[in-house]
């Protein structure tokens, strides 16, 4: 029990540095960029799309905090126009690290008070995965909206559910993708796919690698019933950049598989996952795994590759390990040239649109339908997948 409290406590610290460092990171923009460039390689500057962060719109709470997820989540609301009034968590270790973050929101003594106060528009969470959906149920039967942490839903029964009372109360249910909608370069990227720079979408690759660091971890992290699987729970960013870049409205999955193939003494834990899928717009490949070496400067060298009928967009998210220093990497190779583009001045709209959704009863930011289409996918990915070590 006390290793899991130390595992817990150096939990809280490693995501609290880790979020103030992944929100610092995309606002760097890397030294001697021209430079590196040769006319191959031509560099493409960004106009700077910063926007200032809006004066409050809505009020929002937090309830659950189990991953370091939550700050980011915080961060995106608040550009957007959101004030964060209160909090709530089980654990007093983590609401003692959430309000030493955020001293002016109100430590509430039960979900209950968060859930009754009618001046509340807007419910954040990163609560234990298995967690999200119930309490996401709870908060849209109060009356109130809800973003969760990826994955927002960890089973297909958890889903029918969802979707049952997100149609009977016509609430927002937006799951945080943050890999596309907190990564600027994914989002320029979604702009060179409108404008045509790579004809028509063919397929996308998306690479999920984690560092795994086990003693930073907590006890629900090797439990597959309480973190969905590992499908499941990283590679839902990419189906979701698969639906989104295909422009899919349907998907099938074609082939699965997952194992834990490398960490026998957490029997419950899954290291390796794959998918091969097929949608009405285009085909696609995922791969996610916690083999990140020490070496690397990142948590995960996270790539994403669109394929096109006319040239190719390759995304290096959070680290470039031959050349540039910092994440938000964008390559585009298409008829006429290759050029890099500087994605750290994109501005990153989700907070804003989630506001203003939440105002308006819009689905600007992520259809409904959308999100928990890449929710359903990765669900049967995962359900339906072959056992990696039981093949071999």
């Amino acid at each position: 029990m006390k290793e899991s409290e130390d595992n817990r406590r150096q939990f809280i610290r490693n995501s609290v540095s880790t979020a103030a460092g992944l929100m610092l990171l995309p606002g760097l923009a890397a030294p001697g960029m021209a430079e590196q460039a040769s006319a191959s390689s031509l560099v493409r500057p960004v106009k700077d799309t910063f926007m200032p962060a809006m004066p409050p719109r809505i009020k929002f709470s937090v309830i659950g905090m189990n991953h370091g997820h939550i700050y980011g989540q915080v961060e995106a609301v608040t550009r957007g126009g959101g004030e964060l009034v209160s909090f709530y968590a089980k654990e007093a270790d983590l609401a003692a690290a959430f309000a030493k973050r955020y001293p002016q929101a109100k430590q509430a003594q039960s979900e209950a008070e968060i859930l009754d106060d009618k001046s509340i528009h807007l419910i954040l969470s990163s609560a234990i995965p298995n967690e999200r959906a119930p309490l996401g149920i709870r908060v849209m039967k109060s009356g109130k909206d809800y973003m969760v942490d990826k994955p927002g839903i960890t089973t297909l029964e958890q889903l029918a559910q969802v979707r049952k009372v997100q149609k009977d109360t016509k609430r927002i249910y937006s799951i945080m993708y943050s890999e596309r909608l907190e990564n600027r370069a994914t989002i320029k990227a979604g702009e060179l796919v409108k404008e045509g720079l790579i004809g028509k979408v063919v397929q996308t690759i998306g690479l999920g690698p984690h560092r795994m660091t086990p003693k930073s971890r907590p006890e629900w992290f090797f439990d597959k019933k309480r973190f969905g699987g590992i499908i499941c729970d990283i590679a839902s960013h990419q189906f979701d950049q698969f639906l989104f870049f295909t422009g899919s409205t349907k998907a099938e999955i074609v082939a699965s598989q997952v194992g834990n193939v490398n960490h026998p003494q957490y029997p419950k834990f899954e290291d390796f996952g794959d998918t091969m899928l097929r949608g009405n717009g285009g085909t696609g490949y995922i791969r996610v795994d916690w083999f990140t070496p020490d070496g690397l400067k990142s948590w995960g060298d996270g790539r994403l590759t669109v394929l096109g009928t006319e040239g190719y967009i390759e995304i290096r998210k959070n680290i470039d390990i031959a050349g540039r220093e910092g994440g938000n990497h964008l390559f585009v190779v298409n008829n006429k040239e290759t050029q890099y583009i500087d994605c750290s001045k994109v501005e990153l709209p989700y907070g804003r649109q989630l506001v203003d959704d939440v105002l308006n009863r819009t689905e600007t930011a992520m259809s409904q339908e959308h999100c928990f289409l890449a929710t359903e996918l990765a669900l049967k990915a995962q359900k339906n997948a072959q056992n990696v070590a039981a093949l071999s």
